[in-house]
């Protein structure tokens, strides 16, 4: 069985990366969790303490939440009713953030999926700064979700890699159990740096190879570009519907994504990605 965490924030947004979790996991048994955290805008600890009325502004914006995410859950049971999916419902007074590795710990979350536009998000923004923050923070493979994009069954699905880590099963179950080794073709990409490859490399390169024998898979090496050009392009020639990457803090190519090119590849990336941490 699977557990999965839905952040919500009742946006067009985040009901579509609802949807797109509800049939991408439509043929396993569920239970799915959607969570909703609030902050009163001018809610103050200090103020509450001599202010006891404004307790009331608080159990008001509680009860909205709990109303909302009560309308969801009886939308999901109306427009999809699988019986292998077991939907329950969390209001918390928390950071989004925190609520979501505090739930990830305690219900043992093997996903968490979530739009990457939030309710005011401008159009041309394609990660918000709570998508992003999820992104570097969360401790559990997270599946971002475009705005608007539709579920599709994956078939063409670009990983792209430096063979900076020493691959381990935990790194690659996650694309496993979204892939089918069938009907899905996994594109290993490599932006070589001028230098080839070092022996460390090497070694996480057969590793990772070792993981991906019983799965369709080719090996893309590209240079004179990028990383995010790489991607870029890579996407221009194949129209892959999932994006994967490895979050490690000690990897340059992430460090290298997430410090300075997750701005520019937002802009022309259009399809889900799965960001799958280092350590879960």
């Amino acid at each position: 069985m699977k557990t999965i965490l839905l952040p919500t924030d009742f946006s067009d947004n985040s009901w579509n990366a609802i949807t797109y979790a509800l049939q991408l996991f439509k043929e396993d048994t569920c239970t799915i969790y959607l969570l909703n955290t609030y902050t009163p805008a001018i809610y103050h600890v200090e103020y509450v303490l001599v202010q006891p009325a404004q307790f009331g502004m608080y159990d008001a914006v509680r009860e909205h939440a709990i109303n909302s995410l009560e309308e969801f859950k009886i939308r999901i049971k109306t427009e999809f009713n699988n019986p292998k999916h077991t939907i329950e419902t969390i209001a918390t007074f928390n950071t989004l953030i925190s609520e979501i590795n505090e739930i990830v710990t305690e219900k043992h979350i093997d996903y968490v999926i979530m739009g990457t536009q939030g309710a005011t998000g401008a159009k041309e923004i394609l990660f918000g700064s709570n998508t992003v923050h999820a992104l570097k923070h969360v401790k559990c493979p997270l599946l971002a979700i475009p705005s608007g994009f539709k579920f599709e069954e994956l078939h063409e699905v670009l990983f792209p890699t430096d063979y900076g880590i020493q691959y381990e099963e935990r790194h690659v179950k996650p694309i496993f159990d979204l892939i089918s080794l069938d009907f899905t073709q996994v594109n290993i990409l490599h932006v070589l740096d001028g230098y080839g490859l070092a022996e460390y490399q090497k070694e996480n390169k057969a590793t990772l190879k070792t993981y991906f024998k019983e799965a369709t898979y080719l090996i893309h090496e590209v240079d004179r570009q990028t990383v995010e050009e790489g991607i870029s392009n890579f996407q221009l020639q194949t129209r892959i519907n999932l994006l994967v990457m490895i979050n490690n803090k000690h990897s340059f190519f992430t460090n290298l994504f997430f410090k300075s090119t997750i701005n520019q590849i937002g802009f022309h990336l259009n399809v889900p990605f799965l960001v799958i941490p280092d350590k879960i």
